[in-house]
């Protein structure tokens, strides 16, 4: 009876594990796409802005796209994931000397950063997660002056930069799935995105 008791066991088991494999649980590696807002670049250039017009320099019409980030990950477990965060902005603005344009300012990001994902919370339509990365930018700053005179210049430079996610939900299906993320860095304080995982 005994025998009989633990084959039925182990029979429920294996079933319940064979139904537990509904294609996530398997899931090793995720890609993602996102657009964020309030990047640290963003926040930086902001600064500068006003540091610029305390020294009289007009700067108007600013334009941030990004940052827009691709990001990849590998589940060494369920629970931790280690991969990487490719991000990029770009940040125009019109230099101003009284009402007249005399150039115009962009600053360009390309940002990578190795990283860690946390999902702490794995289910099958739903998922709630933190992220951590830290790694380097390329700034590139480009000034280009509407009279054609010898004040262009372009200058890059590297710089230590981080993304830190403290709240990411995920919804949708198995594989693809909808998130939002809350933290800072150079994703920003908020991005949403679409993730696939396979």
């Amino acid at each position: 009876m005994k025998k009989y008791f633990v084959m039925v066991a182990v029979a429920m088991m294996t079933a319940m594990n064979v139904n537990a494999q509904n294609g996530y649980d398997e899931t090793k590696h995720e890609v993602a796409i996102s657009y964020g807002i309030d990047s640290n670049s963003q926040i930086i250039d902001a600064f500068e802005e006003i540091g610029g017009a305390i020294f009289g320099a007009k700067l108007e019409n600013e334009k941030f796209f990004g940052p827009i980030s691709a990001e990849y990950f590998y589940h060494v477990k369920n629970w931790l994931g280690v991969g990487g965060i490719l991000a990029y902005g770009v940040n125009t603005q019109d230099v101003m000397s009284g009402s007249d344009k005399i150039g115009e300012s962009k600053n360009s990001y390309l940002t990578l950063m190795p990283a860690v994902k946390f999902d702490w919370l794995r289910k099958k339509n739903f998922g709630m997660y933190s992220k951590l990365a830290v790694g380097a930018t390329l700034r590139n700053e480009k000034y280009d002056s509407s009279n054609n005179s010898n004040n262009d210049y372009s200058e890059s430079e590297v710089h230590m930069n981080w993304q830190v996610s403290l709240l990411g939900i995920e919804a949708g299906g198995p594989t693809i799935r909808g998130f939002l993320e809350l933290g800072t860095g150079e994703q920003g304080i908020a991005l949403i995105g679409l993730r696939y995982k396979f």
